[in-house]
């Protein structure tokens, strides 16, 4: 019994030494297989870094304007420009123009949302790839592609930034700047003009060249608010007083947070006048909608990003009887006469519902008259629309956020509200 134990034990151990020898192989296995794939992986990961070290010398990281620039850089860090090619909605949208006839300029869609672009043609790939990875080191929108621009071809549609490179020029709109080691600076007329936004805002490039059709800000130029002086900075970089560079002496500066369709600057974009008439069985409802801004709206890809005029009648106990809706945008067609909400695909313009510049609209509901009740609540609601579009792109966008269905571009944006209580008469 004592020499089978032994046997045994001494079978045991060879047991436990040849496991411990095939863990060890198998270990040091798994770290060539790393090592090769790791060989494979690196090679083209060194050339992206290559190429991204040319584009940000170029256009230095809006990191480094950061140590010097905070207040303005934390402005601009919660603006929704230093998120252009950061969001999930960029995400699935330029996916979807990859895999669409048009998606062969794969530059197109970061001519606005990484402007650079334009100077580094070759490398639209790496731009590419950077937004796909949902957490692009290169900047999209930021300080240096703003501001080494020195002027600003308007004769091109849509209008085409020049930048100055290699100089280590930056341009802005002062003259009392602080002398400084990082960059030489330059007063220029162009950062108090609209012209400077118009490269990226002022029309959205599409497959079918729709031109004017297409144009996200309408006969902007031609507004009361233009012919009064003011330009595109006037409400989307308003004057405050505060450091440009850190330490130095309080002046008036411009804001950075670009406040829009985000902050409270929306609230002053309309207004509603509502009119109520009940006449028995049935009532109607006038909503006057005057915009009170100089271009359209909505101005950003207007069949998927929308303004909708909502109305929502409530009945006794405050439960909902009616509801309807307006909604103010573009619906395109394609080359297969389909719909479609990308202007890529577009070939022609079906419908065209953008409030125009400081347009006044008048839409009219009817409907039965709330019962069984004294009164009832007419409430209005002017709002940037969820994003629209078909299901498996909407479904991209939630899948790719991680906010997922909470993510804000599935949310409302109140832009003006108007509630009032109206008596039933008997």
């Amino acid at each position: 019994m004592r020499d089978w134990l032994d046997d045994k034990e001494t079978g045991m151990k060879q047991v436990v030494k040849a496991g411990k020898r095939w863990t060890l192989f198998a270990g040091l296995l798994s770290m060539a297989v790393i090592g090769l794939g790791l060989l494979f992986v690196d090679a083209p990961s060194a050339q992206d870094a290559k190429s991204q070290a040319v584009i940000e010398k170029a256009f230095p990281n809006s990191g480094k304007c950061k140590r010097c620039h905070e207040r303005v850089f934390e402005e601009w860090d919660t603006s929704p420009l230093s998120k252009s090619i950061h969001s999930a909605a960029f995400r699935a949208s330029l996916d979807a123009y990859l895999n669409s006839s048009a998606g062969k300029d794969k530059a197109l869609c970061f001519r606005c949302h990484a402007p650079h672009v334009r100077e580094f043609p070759d490398q639209a790939q790496l731009f590419v790839d950077q937004a796909k990875s949902g957490e692009p080191s290169l900047d999209g929108v930021a300080c240096a592609q703003c501001h080494l621009i020195k002027q600003v071809d308007r004769a091109k549609h849509p209008p085409e930034p020049k930048y100055e490179l290699g100089s280590k020029t930056l341009y802005g709109p002062y003259k009392d700047f602080v002398q400084n080691l990082a960059h030489q600076s330059m007063e220029l007329g162009l950062f108090q003009k609209s012209d400077l936004c118009l490269n990226c805002h002022q029309s959205v490039p599409s497959a079918a060249n729709l031109g004017k059709s297409n144009d996200l800000l309408g006969n902007w130029d031609q507004s009361k608010a233009v012919k009064s002086g003011k330009e595109c900075q006037s409400c989307h970089m308003p004057e405050q007083v505060g450091e440009s560079a850190n330490g130095e002496k309080k002046r008036k500066t411009a804001n950075h947070t670009f406040p829009g369709r985000i902050g409270k600057l929306r609230q002053e974009a309309a207004k509603l006048d509502v009119q109520t008439k009940v006449e028995g069985e049935k009532t109607t409802v006038t909503v006057t909608v005057q915009s009170l801004v100089p271009h359209n709206l909505p101005t950003t890809h207007p069949a998927w990003a929308g303004v909708a005029l909502d109305l929502d009648i409530k009945g006794k106990n405050l439960k909902t009887v009616y509801t309807d809706k307006r909604v103010y945008g573009r619906v395109y067609q394609d080359a297969k006469g389909q719909k479609t909400n990308f202007d890529f695909e577009a070939v022609k313009v079906l419908e065209d519902t953008v409030l125009k510049p400081e347009e006044t609209r008048v839409e009219t509901f009817t409907f039965p008259t709330p019962k069984d009740t004294r009164t009832f609540d007419v409430e209005v609601t002017l709002n940037y629309a969820p994003i629209t579009g078909p299901a498996p792109f909407l479904q991209r966008v939630e899948a790719e956020s991680s906010k997922g269905s909470q993510d804000p571009v599935f949310q409302p944006i109140e832009i003006v509200k108007r509630t009032d209580n109206i008596p039933v008469n008997k």
